[in-house]
């Protein structure tokens, strides 16, 4: 059994990862492997912004968003969280939302907890 302290601490390096990881979104929305390194098709040249917190011990909130006039005309279909290095840490695919417009924003919302 792992104890409510370590799932803490866990949850705080895996905050620290992801605090100093890259971001992606993507095209792709088919099931995650877990042998996977990357996004099926990730949308490159643009910037995703995060914003990571470590909410109730081990659970972390993190937010992902991306401006319309940098995926205009497309259709996301999955994010991914990386660290530095850069490892695929966790990979959402979801059912297509799209296309933007120059002047939305998307903002994705992935929660993830240490048990």
């Amino acid at each position: 059994m792992i104890t409510d302290k370590a799932k803490e601490l866990l949850a705080a390096q895996l905050l620290t990862l992801i605090n100093g990881g890259t971001h992606k979104i993507g095209l792709g929305g088919n099931s995650t492997s877990p042998l996977a390194t990357d996004l099926d098709v990730a949308v490159t040249g643009i910037t995703v912004t995060p914003a990571v917190e470590q909410a109730a011990g081990n659970n972390l909130q993190i937010k992902l968003e991306v401006l319309g006039s940098d995926i205009t005309g497309l259709v996301i279909r999955e994010a991914g969280i990386f660290d530095s290095v850069p490892n695929l840490l966790q990979r959402v695919n979801f059912e297509g939302v799209g296309p933007f417009s120059s002047t939305e924003r998307l903002q994705i919302f992935i929660n993830i907890e240490v048990d």
